[in-house]
């Protein structure tokens, strides 16, 4: 079947990244003519450097996101920024239900769901990401814990233009382990059969990424699965040349 999915090569900077960071995008700028214009470029910088970001990239093919978003438009919630104001600061994106997120702050499924619909309210897309541990990888019920986080934590109606999903097994996200290219298949196919099922076309139009220990050396090869249609790059994204080197990967 024909479908609309462009690569997308995102990077998530995480807690990383001072004012200084701003000549790391200036080169990922400057550098971008070595990437195939078939493919979409994003960073997710730490929310102080949202802003600053997006009006330097204004006008060239990096995007600009946020990395979390609260679920109510504003409000009394302390430290907490909502999608209105990711928007605001020119953000395009925003990610939601990383791993880090839903362990250490406890973050469930129904709550992942509720940021969706904010990022969507702000008109930003949405990129979801769901994972196994060790742990349940090893019990053989990762496809059981991916079917379970698709189920709950995606709203029942899913524009492929406004959500992506990002597959990150929790196992190997900055271990410098990744699952094999037939894991990793294996799983993608089981989205692509799971968001189909579910969303129909739009389900098959819907991007999947691959995140955890993405790198120049392995990217590659896991680009080129079917059923993947890129990749969530954490450590990788921090250097221009790095970050540049995944997405040249296409030709």
């Amino acid at each position: 079947m024909t479908t609309s999915r462009r690569p997308l090569i995102a990077g998530n900077w995480k807690m990383n990244g001072l004012a200084a960071s701003m000549a790391q995008l200036g080169g990922m700028i400057a550098g971008v003519d070595s990437v195939v214009p078939r493919i979409d470029l994003m960073i997710f910088p730490p929310a102080t450097l949202v802003a600053a970001f997006a009006s330097r990239a204004r006008g060239s093919r990096i995007g600009i996101g946020g990395q979390d978003c609260h679920v109510q438009a504003d409000g009394p919630f302390t430290g907490d920024l909502s999608a209105e104001m990711l928007a605001d600061a020119g953000a395009q994106a925003v990610i939601v239900g990383h791993s880090e997120r839903r362990v250490g702050h406890c973050e469930t499924c129904a709550v992942v769901q509720a940021k969706v619909l904010a990022a969507w309210r702000a008109g930003l897309m949405a990129i979801v990401c769901i994972g196994e541990t060790q742990a349940e990888r090893a019990a053989g019920s990762t496809l059981d814990i991916i079917g379970r986080q698709i189920a709950q934590s995606l709203p029942y109606k899913a524009p492929a233009r406004d959500l992506t999903i990002a597959y990150e097994p929790i196992w190997a996200i900055g271990s410098g382990l990744t699952p094999t290219l037939e894991e990793i298949a294996q799983v993608h196919q089981s989205i692509r059969a799971s968001v189909v099922a579910r969303f129909g076309g739009e389900g098959e139009n819907m991007r999947l990424l691959y995140g955890g220990s993405v790198k120049a050396a392995n990217a590659a090869a896991i680009l080129h699965l079917e059923n993947v249609d890129g990749a969530l790059i954490g450590g990788a994204s921090l250097a221009a040349r790095d970050f540049l080197a995944i997405a040249a990967t296409y030709r």
